[in-house]
């Protein structure tokens, strides 16, 4: 079978012709395949194997190897760096060392003696799962219809009618070396088979070769797929049928929800800063909108790999309409606040004496009726990641709920994965959070110059930026670079004009929607003019007012009005100028709108502390490199000013400087930095010059 209505078919015979010569890169290849449709596993979910004939490194002798995907890894990105590779004779020898399940955990650290190249990836706890079982290509992965059926309380009958004895069923435990010993036994026990169903778990399927293990593996979940597709609402409604009428459009359910967004990540974000997302694809909306909700989404979902990333279960959302912010945050804490207590009195029942501390009581998934989910985490790809497992886990009860009665997992079983010490010891190996991990900054004019370095420095440092420019074209480059630097959840980009209300509204609207809510703005768009007072125009003069104090007015009071919604403080930087403080010949218009600036600056520090808001300025002088500043014959007025010519300005203003310095963007945006970074949180009110050292923009 190559024709496929629920599955993607996606072997390239020429590409694996290619490869033909080499069993692991044809493994990584069929690997990466599987990866690439989400219906057929989910991020970083699942393994593949193979096991080949290697030439042992001590002996000389020939020995067979099994490479399997690593710990942490993701089958759609593997390479194969990302695979361990263990001597498959060693790993099955570990069956005479293993003391039963009460001694689960202590197998893990034998796998290092089993290893091949003893500097792969680390084995994953699925290793003697694939390692036990006799066949060369292996495939474990987590369908959503092969869940639905694992997940089913028929399940196993269900499995009986559609495959008879070709496949074999396992009940629901939890991955480890018992877990391969019972595979390796009904493998054993029944010849011929082309796959097993791990109850409530996922799918195991097998080959002679990678083509023909990826083959049996599509069809497989396609059989499943297509029996899901002939019941869904024959045996009762999908969910129950609809609740909540789905009567808001895709603009309406947007608008509500970059409404709530910033006072949900507010809550989320109790004890850490988080990243959000939002979804309101068809699945979400006709789940969130269903009869079932509330008695589905208590159950929690079913598979490991969903649960580890949502948590035990999701947070239903009642917010009626009509409330002010004060009314929406106070409803929607009190529902915060009974979660935390829920989730509280959960570990309270189920620890053991050696689980780890309690972790964070807030919901990772939010369901929304009639708007769709939220999604938190602590960074974006993250936050991406579970809203992607919820719909993978609705699809599930979906299809459970259309063939027989879904079944989640036991709370206690739910609560020995989430608290498992594996995986504890996993977490305590992960990197540092970088300074601005979990922050949201939004830097306007940022399509180059230095709004583009203020936002590279602050992607470094573990943000999540929002570019925007009014320049397209400039505005398209920063964001393709971007995306290469950083990837494509670090960094977002919308235009926006910043002396149009409207478009200062969307582009904070598109912030909400993309990353949860905003922590820092910078106001950093601007223009020069170089002119006498008797050849300034009045159109010149309020285009200099409107971009550099309007706009300044405009992105602040939109930005605050967020920042005061999530209630967990921030930072406005504005880029004003040594110009503010200094007096030049040729320079009324821009040198009084710096001033102007820096004053509004002054005062909404005033204002905003009790909100824990920081407000503070860097004034730069002469950043000549990348910068629109010097467009529209602002470099010439300031030659003329200065008797030279405009090649001579570099030079002329670095002489100048107290340092014989010239500034470039970078500087700009280390001092951007070094006031969010978290040194100076207790500092607001203040300017710091970045100008190499000009004595007449002292500040006194």
């Amino acid at each position: 079978m190559k024709s496929f209505k629920h599955v993607s078919y996606l072997w390239d015979e020429n590409k694996a012709a290619e490869l033909a010569g080499n069993e692991v890169d044809l493994f990584i290849y069929r690997s990466n395949l599987l990866g690439a449709d989400l219906r057929l596993t989910n991020f970083a979910g699942g393994n593949t194997s193979v096991k080949l004939t290697e030439t042992d490194p001590v002996t000389g002798k020939a020995a067979e190897v099994m490479w399997v995907k690593g710990s942490g890894g993701d089958i759609g990105t593997l390479t194969r760096k990302g695979c361990a590779n263990l001597y498959t004779e060693r790993l099955r020898a570990l069956k005479h060392r293993y003391r039963g399940l009460a001694f689960e955990d202590e197998m893990v650290a034998l796998f290092d003696h089993c290893l091949f190249d003893p500097k792969c990836a680390a084995p994953s706890i699925d290793t003697p799962l694939h390692g036990l079982l006799p066949f060369r290509h292996i495939d474990h992965l987590h369908p959503d219809a092969i869940i639905s059926i694992a997940a089913s309380k028929d399940g196993e009958q269900i499995m009986r009618d559609l495959w008879g004895n070709s496949m074999a069923w396992l009940p629901w435990q939890r991955p480890g070396f018992d877990l391969g010993l019972k595979l390796e036994a009904v493998v054993n026990d029944s010849p011929g088979l082309r796959g097993v169903i791990l109850g409530g778990h996922g799918l195991f399927t097998w080959g002679e070769n990678s083509y023909d293990c990826y083959l049996n593996t599509l069809e497989v979940i396609e059989t499943a797929s297509l029996f899901l597709e002939e019941n869904y609402g024959k045996r009762r409604p999908v969910f129950g049928g609809v609740r909540t009428e789905n009567t808001l459009s895709e603009e309406q359910r947007r608008e509500k929800a970059a409404a709530v967004a910033p006072v949900l990540r507010g809550l989320a974000g109790s004890r850490r800063s988080m990243i959000g997302h939002f979804s309101d694809d068809e699945r979400v909306l006709e789940f969130v909108n269903s009869n079932d909700l509330e008695r589905l989404a208590r159950m929690g979902t079913s598979c490991p790999d969903h649960f580890l990333r949502t948590k035990i279960r999701p947070l239903v959302l009642d917010l009626p309409d009509g409330l002010d912010d004060t009314a929406q945050f106070e409803h929607a804490s009190q529902q915060f606040e009974a979660y935390r207590a829920d989730y509280q009195a959960y570990y309270d029942r189920c620890r053991h004496p050696e689980s780890p501390a309690v972790r964070d009581p807030n919901p990772v998934v939010i369901l929304y009726p009639g708007v769709g989910m939220f999604t938190f985490a602590k960074d974006k790809q993250t936050a991406r990641v579970a809203s992607e497992f919820y719909i993978n886990a609705i699809n599930v009860m979906r299809g459970a709920e259309a063939v027989s009665e879904y079944t989640g997992l036991s709370e206690q079983e739910a609560f020995n994965i989430e608290y498992w010490l594996l995986e504890e010891a996993k977490l305590q190996r992960m990197p540092k959070p970088k300074p601005l991990s979990g922050k949201i900054a939004l830097i306007t004019g940022s399509g180059g110059g230095i709004g583009k370095a203020v936002a590279r420095k602050f992607a470094e440092e573990g943000a999540c930026v929002m570019l925007n420019d009014i320049n397209e074209e400039r505005l398209a480059g920063a964001h393709e670079e971007f995306v290469r630097l950083f990837g494509k959840d670090i960094v977002a980009a919308t235009l926006m004009n910043v002396t149009d209300p409207a478009s200062v509204e969307r582009a904070m609207k598109e912030t909400v929607l993309t990353f949860g809510g905003v922590d820092i703005i910078v106001n950093n768009a601007g223009i020069s003019l170089s002119k006498t007072i008797t050849d300034h125009t009045v159109e010149d003069w309020d285009k200099l007012y409107d971009i550099l104090v309007k706009g300044q007015f405009l992105v602040s009071k939109s930005g605050v009005g967020i920042l005061k919604k999530q209630r967990a403080g921030g930072d406005v930087i504005n880029i004003v100028s040594k110009n503010a403080v200094v007096a030049g010949p040729n320079n009324a218009g821009y040198g009084s709108a710096k001033a102007a600036q820096a004053h509004l600056s002054r005062l909404m520090a005033a204002e905003l502390g009790p909100d824990g808001i920081r407000v503070n300025s860097v004034n730069p002088d002469a950043v000549i490199a990348d910068s629109n500043i010097w467009a529209g014959g602002w470099a010439e007025g300031r030659a003329k000013a200065y008797g030279i010519t405009v090649e001579e300005l570099p030079a002329y203003y670095a002489k100048r400087t107290l340092l014989n310095q010239i500034i470039l963007p970078e500087d700009i945006a280390n001092a951007c930095f070094a006031l969010t970074g978290g040194l100076l949180s207790k500092s607001t009110g203040n300017a710091l010059n970045v100008d190499g050292g000009v004595a007449m923009a002292f500040l006194r």
